[in-house]
C-alpha cells in the first residue's frame, strides 16, 4: 500500500476510533458502576478497540493532531447522544462550545 491510501486509511481508522470512544462513554455510563454485563461488554470491547484504532492511525498521523481528533470526536459525539437522547440540557452555550471544539478539530486537521 502506498503512503498516500495508508495515509488516508489512517484517518479513517481515527474517526472510527473517536466514534467507539463515544460508544465506550455511553457504555461505560450505563453499566452503572459496572453492575450491568452487557453495557459493561459493550464499554470494554469498543474500549479495546478505539484504542487499537487510535494506536494504528498514529503511525502516520502525529500524535497531537491524531489525539486531539480522537479526543474531540469522542467528546462531541458523548455531548451530543447525552443532549438528543439521554435527556442532558440544551442550550445555545452548549452547542455554540461543541461548535467551537469542532472548529478546533477542523482546524488541526486542515493545518497540521
Amino acid at each position: 500500500m502506498d503512503f498516500a491510501k495508508s495515509f488516508q486509511m489512517s484517518w479513517i481508522i481515527l474517526v472510527i476510533s473517536g466514534l467507539l470512544e463515544t460508544t465506550w462513554a455511553i457504555a461505560l455510563e450505563r453499566s452503572q458502576g459496572f453492575s450491568r454485563p452487557w453495557p459493561t461488554a459493550v464499554f470494554g470491547v469498543a474500549l479495546v478497540l478505539s484504542m487499537a484504532g487510535l494506536g494504528w492511525a498514529l503511525k502516520d498521523i502525529p500524535v497531537g493532531t491524531g489525539y486531539v481528533v480522537w479526543v474531540g470526536i469522542g467528546a462531541v459525539g458523548t455531548a451530543v447522544i447525552g443532549m438528543v437522547w439521554l435527556g442532558e440540557s440544551v442550550n445555545w452555550q452548549r452547542i455554540v462550545c461543541l461548535l467551537l471544539v469542532v472548529a478546533g478539530v477542523v482546524g488541526l486537521k486542515v493545518y497540521h
